[in-house]
């Protein structure tokens, strides 16, 4: 599956963005969805994902409560909805397919088989 994250941009704190990850093929309901983001100088970090069927979703903590992760498979697309943008939400995302994942390793960017180009996403204070 062929990825493509878009949606970034320049946005003010306390601003929402919505974020998606468009998947090309007919396969992409088969897939685990996650985000991660990277910003200057930091390592990557996973943000969310979201299983095939979009039942189950997961968080890290630092966007709990203001991100939402979805899905619409209908669509082949992927959402980030991210509220309440902090300055230090400023990087680049990037989403991933992972076929399997064992319960518990959704946040390890091992696990994604497939990624595609980020988008950056800055926020000012």
């Amino acid at each position: 599956v062929q990825l493509q994250a878009s949606g970034g941009g320049l946005v003010q704190a306390g601003d929402s963005a919505r974020l998606s990850c468009a998947g090309n093929g007919r396969t992409f309901s088969n897939y685990n969805i996650g985000w991660f983001r990277q910003a200057p100088g930091k390592e990557r970090e996973f943000v969310a994902a979201i299983r095939w069927s979009g039942r189950n979703t997961y968080y890290a903590d630092s966007v709990k409560d203001r991100f939402t992760v979805s899905r619409d498979n209908a669509k082949n697309t992927a959402y980030l909805q991210m509220n309440s943008l902090k300055p230090e939400d400023t990087a680049v995302y990037s989403c991933a397919a992972a076929t399997g994942l064992v319960a518990g390793s959704e946040s390890s960017s091992y696990n994604y088989n497939y990624w595609g180009p980020g988008t950056e996403v800055t926020v000012s204070s």
